[in-house]
């Protein structure tokens, strides 16, 4: 699995369907102090650390389970922010634990709130290890429609696994967050990471013709064409959401 998601996100810039300008819209409106202590489970290839550090000099720990993401993590920390105080682990980020009694200015979790099996288990611990009126950013999907049978069925999910883009924000006000920001994808977005996907897994297998694994790329990605062009594009929706924890300095409302 992790082979393939590298073949496919060989040249994204952002491992979820999130732009470039939006990306650096929200890093500014961050306005983090210099020196910020800052974690992102599942930082894929650690755009979003290393922006960060470039930003604010923060100090971070990115962890990711995939060898090939710490891989290009690594590589980008070396060539831009050789000297900054980031450390990328690779581990499962539902085994990371505190390091220390120190928490985070700043927690994320982008389009994986599966490693907390679900988004209200990423919103719980989350918020146990950021610091009172520190921030918590979840990239989530969120239904657009009713789904159709034929497209869970065809996706392995279930309508429960994900909520609407209200009941994302709300679900973390529940949980005695308080939503400030939501930056949300639009067509062009979801099209550009779908497809740019198409584009790589071409060029990997016209550059890597004796790979044995090249049968089940291809039918992979043939499925997820599918997948998306007949009910993914105009049924799920992906946002960012940004809360400000106010429940490690009142526990009463968590």
């Amino acid at each position: 699995m992790w082979k393939y998601y590298d073949i496919t996100h060989k040249n994204h810039l952002l491992c979820n369907p999130m732009n470039k300008e939006k990306f650096e819209k929200i890093c500014k409106f961050l306005k983090l102090k210099r020196g910020a202590h800052v974690l992102d489970i599942a930082c894929g290839k650690g755009e979003f650390l290393i922006r960060l550090a470039e930003f604010y000099e923060i100090s971070g720990i990115g962890v990711d389970i995939s060898q090939f993401c710490i891989r290009d993590c690594l590589e980008k920390y070396r060539k831009r922010v050789p000297n900054s105080d980031i450390k990328f682990i690779e581990m499962d980020g539902a085994k990371y634990k505190l390091e220390s009694s120190k928490l985070f200015d700043l927690t994320m979790c982008i389009g994986a709130s599966w490693v907390y099996s679900g988004y209200l288990g990423t919103i719980k611990f989350l918020k146990k290890i950021t610091k009172p009126d520190g921030l918590i950013l979840i990239g989530e999907p969120y239904w657009l429609k009713e789904p159709a049978e034929e497209y869970l069925k065809a996706a392995g999910i279930k309508k429960a696994d994900f909520l609407t883009h209200y009941e994302n924000m709300n679900l973390g006000e529940k949980e005695g967050l308080t939503c400030i920001y939501t930056l949300v994808s639009n067509h062009d977005d979801w099209d550009h990471y779908e497809t740019y996907q198409w584009w790589a897994v071409d060029n990997y297998v016209r550059a890597n013709p004796d790979d044995q694994d090249l049968a089940e790329i291809l039918s992979l990605t043939k499925k997820w064409k599918e997948k998306y062009l007949r009910w993914g594009r105009d049924t799920m929706g992906w946002a960012i959401y940004a809360f400000r924890n106010k429940c490690a300095s009142d526990q009463s409302r968590c």
